[in-house]
């Protein structure tokens, strides 16, 4: 069963760009979850689908993880999310917004006022008054609270909204329909048509505002059509990865690669992208999706 609401494709960019413009990117960290890291890092050797059976069922070795967000400011297009964070019923229950199993496997947790919708607040913004959303990929806790963004503009890529909406076994990919089956206004941008560029190291991109402020990178692999997000500060790029890499250690290669993405061939060259970018700006900030110890250090603000 589709959603209820047809996306829109986004062949221009979007209105609000300014020459020259560079913008600012706030982190936030909008809950966690917990699940054993061999659900991050693959154990390998042999009998790895049953290691990862375990893992999947006993949550051992534990590993509780940040799901970020991030705010841009941008000096003419205003306020623009990347992301959505964990709602905010999750402080008193995951359940209902996870869905039964997710949370039993996901233990998705929490603290009242961390949600983004109240750290926009504390930020002066209003979250009905957020312009844009731009959606890194359609997993379950990325979307948990698009709910609470009803007025914004939803953009994603084409190839995952697809998945997220129409595609096969979409619990068991990640995704959770009732996330995102409100009759908002969904953008999609195809990475195969005419008019995409490349940016750096990055084969395919989309300049969102057309100014080059933003650009928005075609990272397929962890899931169908999983993009990250470069934002152009004011002597360097902040690069929000996603889930192209869950730890640190994947981008510089000293950990283990994630086990059983959507496509791994895919996978493999998005990462390969993000750690070609770090090479060669070693500058950048480059973020993974999960990794504790690195949101630990990030600073509240990045200009």
């Amino acid at each position: 069963m589709k959603v209820h609401v047809e996306a829109r494709p986004l062949h221009e960019p979007l209105a609000g760009g300014t020459a020259g413009a560079t913008v600012t990117v706030e982190p936030i960290i909008a809950g966690q979850v917990s699940w054993s890291r061999s659900m991050m890092e693959r154990p390998g050797g042999r009998f790895e689908t049953l290691k990862l059976l375990r893992a999947l069922l006993t949550g051992k070795p534990p590993m509780t993880v940040p799901c970020p967000a991030f705010l841009i400011r941008h000096p003419s297009a205003g306020a623009i999310l990347v992301d959505t964070g964990l709602h905010p019923s999750i402080a008193t229950d995951g359940h209902e917004n996870f869905g039964r199993l997710a949370a039993r496997i996901g233990k998705p947790a929490l603290e009242p006022g961390a949600d983004v919708p109240a750290q926009l607040r504390r930020r002066g913004l209003d979250p009905g008054e957020i312009p844009v959303v731009v959606m890194t990929h359609m997993h379950i806790d990325h979307t948990s609270a698009i709910s609470e963004l009803p007025q914004s503009t939803f953009v994603v890529s084409e190839t995952e909204w697809d998945a997220a909406t129409t595609g096969p076994r979409r619990t068991l990919n990640g995704y959770r329909r009732a996330h995102y089956d409100y009759a908002f206004d969904y953008r999609t941008i195809d990475f195969d048509r005419g008019g995409i560029d490349s940016y750096a190291t990055f084969g395919r991109s989309f300049d969102l505002l057309g100014d080059g402020s933003i650009h928005l990178a075609y990272t397929p692999g962890h899931s169908a059509g999983h993009m990250s997000v470069i934002a152009r500060l004011r002597e360097r790029d902040f690069v929000i990865g996603g889930d192209a890499a869950y730890t640190r250690g994947q981008l510089d290669g000293s950990a283990p690669l994630a086990p059983r993405p959507f496509d791994a061939h895919n996978y493999r060259r998005s990462l390969q992208e993000l750690k070609l970018f770090r090479r060669e700006f070693p500058n950048a900030i480059v973020t993974p999706g999960h990794d504790p110890e690195f949101y630990d250090q990030l600073e509240a603000r990045y200009e």
